[in-house]
């Protein structure tokens, strides 16, 4: 049936709400008969278990087993009805195919729901193949791809609905992708404590992404504000929809930036009905590789260093670990080190001598594994070919002498000494520089790693089938390739070039390329968090003629002078204390380091109001008055921002240029930045 006027609209939702809310209750008492069953099944079994055979006792353990399993499906989905009454659906399509005579309505909230008796679709899951047409197709002729095939048709109406405790807000009838009265009523709301879904407003180039299925690896370059990492967690959740029989959360893994980034986007699975996935940063992953080898310096702390130090030579280390060259030197400098660091001996035991030419052939028909595997297998050629003076095989304490023997004939085993020789080996004996005794800078971690693998092996993590990659351009090469080695599977990349908070060490989307030659290269251009005011101010600090901004008007930026440091510190209290007093929930103060927003937070903490910090220790992100630094402030965004200290001493190197824009691309809605003595540089033209 297809419902014309708004007011049949309202009828036909408090229809669904009222359905929908019998399905909750009939979900509620399975789960609660569930519970019942299991703990009488566990009573009896508990009650009568010297009376049970053993085949009784297994047939009640698997009777047990499949109630729990009831009970987590029914719970499941009593989870997916409570969150649809609140909002059941937010769009609908009226679509008649080809070979049908009238046109169906559709309707799509975040999870399907159906009537039990007819099991007849009362609204669609956003990820179903019918609910593309709403993300991609205006009012007219249309298709989309279902399991038989490729059904055409024509779209015949499209709304939208803003549903709220299940009530109707408004319904727009739409004849463009997502309408922008939506969407601009959906990007001028207040920033919330997590990352929301954005299922209601997914534009047509964000749903292409989503919805790929074909690709082995992708790459998503999308400017800032342009919903890059939301897209990244919608396309794994469409994933495990798709593939739920072979794909899990569980099999899924991000590497993000911080703990407190991983708080942020935690809840936008969640809400779209999935698990949270597995995530692990950088720093993380390699203290698992290196294990006790040796401890190295976080990439924060290298970043921090190069702000506060300026040491050209640290700068030239990190430059050029971050080449694409390293790779392929690492493995020549390897295959040198199989040729020119074994050195044959002649194998002594008790009763036999086995002669150095016979090691050096075993060590060479074992060319082509890795040098740790190599030298086992020549070994284990040795001991199974030699022979005592009476014709018989070696006992097994000569086969582990062997072996012992044959390992050490590799002169460097160390694996910090091999790397560190690699570098003599180069000529650039200088380009090694160890802060302490086993404590390496952050640049030599993932080199160090890549050596590692190349020496041992690289042994893939079976566990995971999807990587999904954030802030990709802060990733060197070699970061890639050590990916590449342990995470053979599908992978989600996604960054964007321009916001690099390290130009050092930064890497371009050719170098990413060069790694994963087959992956697919998808771009976000248009930027939707900022509004024009913002977007353009930020642009001029650091341009970008590919980036399409959004027609979302609000507050010209600010940017103000005072004549000291006094006056500047005051100013920002003011500041937060007219943001305390608006509608607005959340405040970015974001400074370009870790000690001036320590600074700030001890300047503002008389305010009668929580002021957090946030730093490397941070575990999670909270609304309110947030005080940070740039490098923790990228993926995150404020209702407002303030950047303090924005003259020409504290931002003047390309570097600063990258923290400052990433600064100012953290706000939504309004911007202040504040500065004593000369304005910086870059905020000369911009604050035109």
């Amino acid at each position: 049936m297809l419902y014309e006027s708004e007011a049949a609209e309202r009828e036909h939702l408090q229809d669904i709400v009222k359905k929908l809310r019998t399905a909750l209750q009939a979900m509620e008492d399975k789960v609660s008969d569930s519970y019942r069953d299991i703990i009488e099944a566990k009573k009896y079994l508990w009650v009568n278990m010297a009376q049970l055979d053993p085949a009784e006792r297994a047939a009640n353990q698997v009777d047990i087993s499949l109630s729990i399993d009831a009970g987590e499906k029914a719970a499941a989905k009593r989870q997916r009805i409570g969150k649809l009454v609140s909002s059941p659906y937010f769009g609908r399509v009226d679509f008649k195919a080809w070979d049908r005579p009238e046109a169906d309505a559709c309707y799509i909230g975040v999870h399907a729901f159906s009537e039990e008796e007819s099991q007849r679709n009362l609204i669609y899951d956003w990820r179903s193949p019918i609910a593309s047409l709403f993300y991609d197709f205006q009012v007219g002729e249309a298709h989309y791809e279902a399991p038989m095939g490729n059904v055409k048709g024509e779209m015949t109406a499209k709304r939208q609905y803003k549903i709220k405790d299940g009530v109707m807000d408004y319904m727009i009838e739409s004849s463009m992708n997502i309408n922008d009265d939506v969407l601009q009523k959906e990007l001028s709301g207040s920033s919330d404590e997590k990352m929301k879904n954005i299922v209601a407003t997914i534009q047509q180039e964000q749903n292409r992404i989503i919805r790929n299925e074909t690709a082995g690896e992708m790459i998503i370059q999308g400017v800032a504000g342009s919903g890059k990492t939301s897209v990244a967690l919608h396309r794994v959740a469409y994933l495990l929809y798709r593939f739920k029989d072979t794909l899990t959360s569980s099999n899924v893994l991000i590497i993000s930036p911080n703990k407190a980034f991983s708080d942020y986007i935690s809840n936008v699975l969640p809400e779209l009905g999935e698990e949270m996935i597995l995530e692990a940063s950088m720093e993380e992953f390699a203290a698992q590789e290196l294990g006790n080898l040796c401890r190295f310096q976080t990439f924060y702390e290298q970043s921090a260093a190069l702000l506060e130090e300026r040491d050209e030579a640290f700068a030239e280390r990190i430059r050029f670990k971050a080449r694409l060259d390293l790779i392929v030197e690492l493995e020549t400098y390897l295959k040198h080190a199989e040729t020119h660091f074994f050195e044959a001996e002649d194998i002594v035991l008790e009763r036999t001598v086995i002669p150095k030419e016979a090691v050096l052939d075993s060590y060479q028909a074992a060319t082509g594994m890795p040098l740790q595997q190599r030298l086992a297998k020549a070994a284990a050629i040795i001991g199974g070919q030699s022979r005592t003076e009476d014709g018989e095989r070696l006992a097994p304490d000569a086969v582990r002498r062997i072996k012992a023997a044959v390992k050490k004939m590799f002169k460097i085993p160390n694996l910090l000494n091999l790397y560190k020789e690699f570098y003599n080996h180069i000529g650039r004996p200088e380009m090694y520089k160890p802060i302490g005794k086993k404590w390496i800078e952050f640049a030599d971690v993932f080199p160090l790693i890549y050596l590692k693998l190349l020496v041992e092996g690289a042994e893939p993590v079976q566990l995971v089938k999807h990587l999904l990659v954030d802030e990709m351009q802060d990733y060197t090469p070699v970061q890639y390739a050590v990916l590449a080695q342990r995470f053979p599977c599908k992978k989600t990349i996604l960054g964007d070039a321009t916001q690099s908070v390290n130009p050092y060490s930064s890497t371009s989307l050719a170098d990413i390329k060069a790694v994963f030659p087959r992956a697919e290269t998808m771009e976000l251009l248009k930027s939707y968090r900022s509004t024009l005011e913002i977007t353009n101010f930020a642009l001029r600090i650091k341009p970008n003629r590919r980036l399409l901004p959004i027609e979302r008007h609000g507050e010209r930026p600010e940017v103000l002078r005072y004549e000291n440091m006094e006056e500047e510190i005051g100013g920002i209290r003011e500041l937060c204390r007219q943001f305390l007093n608006s509608k607005l929930h959340s405040l970015g103060i974001v400074c370009k380091t870790k000690a001036q927003a320590e600074q700030i937070a001890q300047a503002i903490a008389v305010l009668q109001t929580d002021v957090h910090l946030l730093d490397f220790s941070s575990a999670a992100f909270h609304e309110g008055i947030t005080v940070t630094f740039a490098h923790m402030a990228k993926g995150l965004e404020f209702d407002q921002v303030i950047v303090p200290f924005a003259d020409r001493e504290n931002y003047r190197s390309e570097m600063d240029r990258s923290l400052l824009y990433v600064a100012c691309t953290r706000a939504m809605h309004r911007l202040c930045l504040t500065y004593t003595g000369e304005i910086a540089p870059f905020l000369e033209q911009a604050g035109e």
